[in-house]
């Protein structure tokens, strides 16, 4: 984990108060409390992501939500692929495993 400071210096380019401000706003969604946040792994790509839509790409203040949430959808729903993969490789033959080979017609064996 790390603390604001240390974002702030890794994201670069950006002002703490414009972090602050994605923090307000719950794009990013540290943990502890107002002068004492840490954050993990993922709290930094999701950093650098804004960072490069609001400054590369040059998406509005509007659309930032918008392009989080999309994506995460997008990376629930490969986790659950992922989950469902796995649980249809575990060597067992039964109805349910068969039904959704069926229905997703691209589970090997």
């Amino acid at each position: 984990m790390i603390t604001f400071e240390t974002l702030c210096v890794r994201v670069g380019g950006v002002p703490a108060d414009e972090i602050q401000h994605w923090i307000d706003s719950e794009w990013l969604r540290p943990e502890g409390t107002p002068g004492h946040y840490l954050f993990r792994e993922i709290d930094e790509a999701r950093a650098i992501l804004i960072r490069e839509l609001r400054h590369d790409l040059g998406v509005n203040e509007e659309g930032v939500p918008i392009v989080l949430s999309l994506l995460d959808q997008l990376y629930a729903s490969r986790r659950q692929m992922l989950r469902l993969r796995e649980a249809l490789s575990v060597p067992r033959e039964n109805e349910l495993r068969s039904k959704l080979r069926g229905l997703l017609g691209m589970m090997p064996d």
